[in-house]
């Protein structure tokens, strides 16, 4: 009998910090769907463009590592680290097939992605090649009568938790240990502590 293959779920982002909507999505994705694992992406910051909010790669890395440790079936990547840039997402997800022959990939987005999707680069390939799932995001529809054969909707839990947010109520001193992973809170108030965020 042939062995079945490891299918593997890439979530892209910059991940400005992880939080708990990240942890819980990737929680249910890999409990719920044939995912065996969830490979958390880490963007590289792009030296083109101002970096803005845009945390060093480095940390947002180790918070990924630290939030996701202690579940076997969620890893932090920093594949798209040492790939040239831009780094477009057919580009990564060809990469990953030439490295890990072994696996099949499952590209992860957002319903809010997924709305712009036709304008991201190459995603004919991307869909031609590559399964999509698209999670629901707030205020935002999809008609999955007219999803294309690879893409498929996932009626998963709808946390409206956002970087920006937590970014901000750091800076602000408040203590919102229970939207983030217990390591990766302590991390960072210690960061802040010694203003380094």
């Amino acid at each position: 009998m042939e062995k079945k293959r490891r299918q593997i779920g890439i979530f892209g982002g910059s991940f400005n910090p992880i939080h708990i909507g990240h942890l819980a999505l990737s929680n249910y994705l890999c409990e719920y769907t044939e995912l065996d694992e969830i490979w958390f992406m880490v963007s590289p910051r792009n030296p083109l463009k101002e970096a803005g909010e845009l945390w060093d790669d480095d940390l947002r890395l180790s918070l990924v590592r630290a939030a996701v440790k202690e579940y076997p079936k969620l890893h932090a990547s920093d594949f798209e680290f040492s790939l040239p840039r831009p780094s477009y997402t057919y580009h990564t997800l060809c990469e990953l097939k030439k490295v890990y022959p072994q696996y099949d990939f499952t590209l992860i987005i957002g319903a809010d992605n997924w709305e712009v999707f036709p304008r991201w680069k190459f995603s004919e390939e991307i869909l031609r090649g590559f399964p999509v799932y698209i999670y629901p995001r707030p205020n935002y529809h999809i008609d999955t009568t007219t999803l294309p054969p690879t893409a498929k909707f996932l009626p998963t839990p709808m946390f409206e938790i956002s970087s920006s947010f937590i970014r901000e109520a750091i800076r602000e001193g408040k203590d919102i240990r229970f939207f983030l992973h217990p390591t990766t809170y302590e991390l960072l108030t210690d960061l802040a502590n010694h203003t380094i965020l």
